[in-house]
């Protein structure tokens, strides 16, 4: 990883963006990096529009907000559109949830699709860890944070009843970023 990486997470609220953003946060920190986070959300907290900022960085931070990010994970329509002017447009990455998300490709940026939800329902048969499989595959993908810090921040911010859960839903995605990352 670079000296800074910028992260932003959107979504539509109900989908997790906020946890998903604590959980990248402090699994960097485990990591030992310099990690500064905020967190944004409509009035509606089921159905409106929310994002989470992540600034990660080997050394201290001096400006907490993204200025330009150089990952944008996107798991809803709406808020992509709102949020992919804030991505760097040389080298920048676009993750996305392939059911809720269909990006109009710019160039300079690279565009993955992630099935987030469809793993979610398929293999878990609950949509509510989708933000997680997607964490699991962007720490493949991206080499942000290892799947090892991301299990560690599972254990420590989801409520015991849903740890195993969400554990399963790391190991998903981390197997799929892998997958993903050998065709992209």
């Amino acid at each position: 990883m670079g000296a800074v990486k910028q992260i932003m997470l959107c979504g539509s609220g109900g989908q997790g963006i906020v946890l998903a953003g604590v959980m990248l946060g402090h699994a960097a920190f485990k990591e030992g990096k310099w990690v500064t986070s905020m967190n944004s959300y409509g009035a509606a907290s089921r159905g409106g529009e929310c994002r989470a900022e992540v600034v990660i960085s080997d050394r201290p931070i001096s400006f907490p907000h993204i200025i330009e990010a150089d990952i944008l994970i996107a798991m809803y329509q709406i808020a992509y559109n709102r949020y992919i002017g804030r991505i760097k447009r040389e080298g920048g990455i676009v993750i996305y949830d392939d059911r809720f998300v269909s990006p109009e490709e710019i160039e300079g940026l690279r565009y993955v699709s992630v099935p987030a939800t469809r793993m979610a329902i398929d293999r878990l048969n609950d949509r509510i860890v989708a933000n997680v499989i997607m964490l699991g595959a962007v720490a493949e993908i991206t080499q942000v944070v290892t799947k090892e810090s991301l299990e560690c921040a599972v254990e420590e911010n989801v409520p015991e009843r849903l740890r195993g859960l969400n554990l399963k839903a790391v190991e998903i995605g981390s197997k799929l970023g892998i997958e993903i990352s050998g065709n992209t």
